[in-house]
């Protein structure tokens, strides 16, 4: 395996991993940025009424993406199966 195929292994890698992270990211740092902008609102400083929000719409949008996350899992798994024999010489 040449150095340049194993880079590339690595950023497929990594891009998968991101594209999985980046939506639940995404919807926590919404969540966050509207729970923070109630908290200076309201000027209630409770640390849980920020943190059980987030961690609910973490769980729904875990909920709700599971099927495309594991199309794109399964996806990504193929074809790195696939390129096994390509990398394995």
């Amino acid at each position: 395996m040449t150095p340049e195929a194993a880079v590339q292994i690595i950023r497929e890698a990594l891009l998968a991993a991101f594209g999985l992270a980046a939506p639940l990211l995404l919807i926590g740092f919404g969540v966050g940025i509207v729970m923070n902008l109630v908290q200076v609102a309201t000027s209630l400083q409770d640390s849980a009424f920020s943190t059980f929000p987030r961690l609910a719409a973490f769980l729904a949008g875990f909920i709700l993406l599971m099927p495309w996350m594991l199309k794109q899992l399964v996806s990504y798994t193929v074809g790195v199966f696939t390129a096994i024999a390509k990398y394995g010489h």
